[in-house]
Parts: C-alpha cells; sequence; structure tokens
C-alpha cells in the first residue's frame, strides 16, 4: 500500500508540469498572436530593395520594384515582391532560386534601401504642420515631436492614413500617461498622413471672471460643469447660481438643462460632464439675463473668445 502511494504521487508530480503547460498554451497562442499583429513596412511599387545571399557575395543585388510590382535580378529574372514584407520577400527569392536549381539551400536576406514615397504629411493641430521627410518607418511620436508637438487645443485622438491603403486608418490616443503613450504608440510609414483634429469646445457665459470658450482637451477628453466654472475663474458675486443653465445642442434643437450648482457643490448631486458645445450660462442677477432664450445663448457662442487653460 505504502507503495502505491508513492507511485501515485510520482505520478501526479510528472502530470502536474504538463498540465501547466496545456493549461499555458492559450496564453502562448495569444502572445504568438500579438506577435504576428506588429505593424511591417510592405514592400511597393518604386521602392529599392536590396537582395544579399549568405555565403555568396556576388549574389547581392539592388534593384528597383516597377510598376507591376516584380524585381528583376540578375541569374534569378523576375520575382514578384510586391504587396511582401522584406521577410516574406527573402523567401519568394530562397525558392525561386531553389526552383530554378540556381541553389540547393540559400539564405537570403532583403532589405528596402529607398522608399518611392519618403515623406510624411503632419497635418492638424501641430505647431509646425507640413511634410517631413523619412527614410524608415518612425513612430508617430517621434513625426509629432519634428512637428513641434501638439497645440494646446489639440485633440489627443490622433488618425493615421496608410499610403499603401488610404481606407486602412489608425487610431491612436496620446495620453498623458507616458507609459500608456510608449506602450500604444503605431507606427508611421513613408508616404503615410498625421492628423491631429482640433479638440472640442465647451463655453461657459454670463457672469464669470472669464466667459469664452474651453478646450476639452483633459487627458481622459472630458470637462465636467465644475472644472470648467474654475477655468472661467468661478462665478461672480453678482451671479445667480440658482439659475444656472446648460444649453445642449440636439438634433431636435436646443435642450435647456437647469444646473444646481449649490448642490453639486456640497455633494447632493453628481457633477454634470459636458459634452462637444455645451454652452453654461451663468446669469446675472438682473431680471432681464434670466429671461434669455436658449437660441440666442447658444448663439452668443459665436463671438466668445477661445481659452487655453494649462
Amino acid at each position: 500500500m505504502h507503495r502505491l502511494r508513492i507511485s501515485l504521487l510520482c505520478l501526479v508530480a510528472f502530470a502536474l508540469p504538463g498540465a501547466a503547460q496545456d493549461q499555458a498554451t492559450p496564453q502562448n497562442q495569444t502572445a504568438a498572436a500579438s506577435s504576428k499583429q506588429v505593424e511591417s513596412l510592405l514592400i511597393g511599387p518604386g521602392d529599392l530593395v536590396d537582395m544579399q545571399v549568405f555565403d555568396t557575395p556576388e549574389m547581392a543585388q539592388e534593384v528597383r520594384v516597377n510598376d507591376a510590382g516584380l524585381a528583376h535580378f540578375q541569374l534569378i529574372g523576375d520575382v514578384k515582391l510586391g504587396g511582401e514584407t522584406p521577410a516574406s520577400a527573402a523567401k519568394l527569392v530562397e525558392k525561386t532560386l531553389v526552383d530554378k536549381n540556381i541553389m540547393k539551400n540559400p539564405q537570403v536576406t532583403v532589405k528596402v534601401m529607398e522608399y518611392a514615397t519618403q515623406d510624411v504629411s503632419v497635418l492638424g493641430q501641430v505647431k509646425n504642420p507640413g511634410t517631413y521627410p523619412v527614410t524608415t518607418p518612425q513612430t508617430v511620436l517621434r513625426l509629432l515631436s519634428q512637428a513641434g508637438g501638439l497645440t494646446d487645443v489639440a485633440d489627443r485622438h490622433i488618425t493615421i492614413e496608410r499610403h499603401r491603403d488610404p481606407a486602412q486608418k489608425i487610431e491612436y490616443y496620446l495620453a498623458n500617461n507616458a507609459d500608456q503613450a510608449l506602450a500604444t504608440c503605431p507606427i508611421v510609414y513613408p508616404g503615410d498622413t498625421v492628423i491631429v483634429p482640433r479638440a472640442p469646445v465647451v463655453y461657459v457665459l454670463g457672469d464669470v471672471a472669464k466667459p469664452g470658450g474651453y478646450a476639452i482637451a483633459t487627458n481622459d477628453s472630458k470637462l465636467t460643469v465644475m472644472q470648467v466654472i474654475a477655468m472661467a475663474g468661478s462665478t461672480n458675486k453678482t451671479s445667480m447660481q440658482s439659475r444656472i443653465r446648460l444649453i445642449r445642442k440636439t438634433p431636435d434643437g436646443e435642450k435647456d438643462i437647469p444646473v444646481h450648482l449649490g448642490d453639486i457643490q456640497k455633494g447632493k448631486q453628481p457633477d454634470v460632464v459636458m459634452e462637444a458645445n455645451d454652452v453654461l450660462y451663468v446669469p446675472f442677477s438682473w431680471m432681464k439675463n434670466t429671461m434669455m432664450s436658449a437660441a440666442n445663448i447658444a448663439a452668443a457662442t459665436g463671438s466668445a473668445a477661445i481659452y487655453v487653460v494649462h
């Protein structure tokens, strides 16, 4: 009986590592899948590629890919490299060498030496928008830095349009958190376009210290009533805080929402998250200002100054 127990324990001990490996397999598959999602630049027409064959320097060649995506190599002939990554292009050259009985076990490397389109357009809310020359893929953070960084009213939701496939658009959120910004930073390739839109704006009008528009440029892209009133320098002593109104544009027209600032300050009501183009109106103590229509308040935003709070 004692020997039987020992045998069973040994079997369990040997079985556990295998079971642990089986359980870890989905995680390994997920990691492998993630690694395959790393972006690679595809070879395109006009690109200059360098082909090297290990231990056979006389086979080294630099050729330019034609409009049909073909690269013509001496002794090898045409190989269709258009639409391939450098790694998959190397495999195609190896296969061609074997199929044509030129070599039995070639080891080929292919590198893109020059891209047909060697610039990136950085447009929108950057300090120096324009076209920037690049010779290799770059991170979007590096290109934004070359463009002088974001302006004060830039939206942090950035769009990258691929040159090879304009229908493909990469959305990137530039967080204030450095680890998050670096962890999710995409690659930009020659010919791509980077677009930084303007941040949405909300307005505070009426009896506040600094009425005007304020960009929603916070890290979480949110502004609440309390935050925007603080940005506007708080309400004046002559204001009627009990009659504050939030004017929100909807498909059916302006929606007039009463805001009980005192209850929010006391924690009796939750703070209100503002939406793009919302207007927070703080009335003066004068009766004529408390009776302004929602349409008139919304129209007043056209002449409002836009402020940026650092």
